[in-house]
């Protein structure tokens, strides 16, 4: 039996069983490389995505989960971007240009989920303040994103960037 899904505006119907994690199902059926494997447990945030109750974890949340759901990922963002903004053709979202700007990945395996989280944020929030950012990726609790170079300066930066960008 199908599951039917909406990731990055397209309609999916995918045949993994039900009680497989979305991370899988992204990766593995749908050819997505965004979200990543990090920790397995919810803790790091390399898996997240956009949905419509906000950033979520996928390693281990059953795609059945999020079925009816609207799912974006970074791959997603720019066309997020252009549909809640009328901005035709782009091909970045600001968060993602201001990662560039800013020169944040060094080896890019968090900011997959630091996007996300950053997208999550500024549609709440569209300009935070430095302890409110903080907050947002706090590095313990369910909200946990953890970067393992330590970019954490340049992400202030960037998210400080991005609200620039989507004012």
């Amino acid at each position: 039996m199908a599951i039917e899904l909406v990731v990055n505006g397209k309609e999916e119907q995918v045949t993994s069983s039900p009680d497989t994690p979305l991370l899988y199902v992204l990766r593995g059926e749908l050819g997505l490389s965004g979200p990543k494997f990090g920790c397995g447990l919810e803790q790091c945030g390399s898996c997240s995505v956009l949905t419509d109750d906000g950033a979520r974890r996928t390693c281990v949340k059953p795609v059945s989960e999020f079925e009816g759901q609207n799912i974006t990922t970074v791959e997603g963002l720019p066309a997020l971007w252009e549909k809640d903004k009328d901005v035709p053709h782009a091909d970045l979202h600001p968060i993602q240009q201001a990662w560039i700007e800013e020169q944040v990945p060094q080896c890019g395996y968090c900011q997959n989920g630091m996007m996300i989280t950053t997208a999550n944020l500024l549609a709440n929030n569209p300009n935070p303040s430095v302890s409110e950012i903080m907050t947002a990726f706090s590095t313990s609790g369910p909200s946990a994103h953890l970067c393992r170079c330590g970019t954490y300066d340049q992400i202030i930066k960037a998210v400080q960037r991005a609200a620039e960008l989507m004012a």
